[in-house]
């Protein structure tokens, strides 16, 4: 069975106090994890060294850094590299994230160099894709998020792109309180997975996890997750709520 992944996005959120607060509810929680049931919590950076050490003896909870740098070292003030995220812990890294597209002007190009990095430090890269309204009114959006991918990761060999877990977020569904329907969220996850089978072959595509990312909440998490190739969610604002979180985890196949 493939991976399902339920996915915490704290964004630019909570001081310390607050996000110990939180994690120390989310882990509270009785969960059913296992191989392939995991939580992984995308922290910001001042606060990643300490959940790394609260949840390494969790079973099936993992860090992630909600973004990265393209160069390995250097003099690029402010930045953060895959290297240090390795060096306390760190196993997954945001990519992509819409927000990150928009207001940093992100390209397909430079994510492919950070996906590059970070599969070469043996990191898992979640990386996102999604249209915006405009593009979905259009009717387009099949052929936009197939070109976020292609451009972004189809240099990548075929155990490379195993690897990478991929979040499609509809941008018309984030923050927003809209949400895609679950017939919606399934097709376009269907068509991500054809997409990498075009590319790579059907086994190689069964094996990619692809989580849903847009308003994603306790009351509709089930019935999402229960589509055949949604494999669990990429969840912002219900993530910042513990006993919320906890219903979203629960609903993983």
């Amino acid at each position: 069975m493939r991976q399902q992944i339920a996915a915490a996005n704290w964004k630019m959120n909570l001081t310390l106090t607050q996000g110990e607060q939180l994690l120390d509810a989310i882990l509270k929680n009785e969960y059913s994890l296992n191989e392939h049931r995991k939580v992984v919590l995308a922290i910001p950076f001042p606060y990643l060294l300490p959940a790394v050490n609260k949840v390494k003896n969790t079973q099936g909870v993992f860090v992630a850094a909600q973004n990265c740098y393209n160069k390995k070292s250097g003099a690029f003030t402010g930045e953060t590299s895959v290297e240090m995220l390795q060096s306390i812990g760190v196993e997954y890294v945001v990519l992509g994230h819409s927000e990150r597209r928009e207001y940093f002007n992100e390209s397909n190009s430079f994510l492919a160099e950070k996906v590059n990095i970070v599969l070469e430090n043996n990191l898992i890269p979640i990386f996102c894709c999604g249209e915006s309204l405009t593009i979905r009114e259009e009717g387009t959006q099949n052929e936009f998020v197939a070109n976020q991918l292609k451009e972004s990761l189809f240099h990548l060999s075929a155990d490379q792109i195993k690897k990478v877990v991929i979040a499609y977020e509809p941008i018309w569904a984030i923050g927003t309180g809209k949400t895609a329907s679950s017939q919606q969220a399934q097709d376009i996850h269907l068509h991500i997975r054809n997409t990498f089978a075009a590319a790579y072959g059907n086994e190689v595509a069964q094996d990619i996890t692809i989580l849903y990312g847009g308003s994603v909440k306790g009351n509709n998490a089930a019935e999402i997750f229960a589509m055949p190739d949604v494999d669990g969610g990429l969840v912002g604002g219900a993530s910042l709520n513990a006993d919320e979180f906890a219903i979203i985890i629960n609903a993983l196949k």
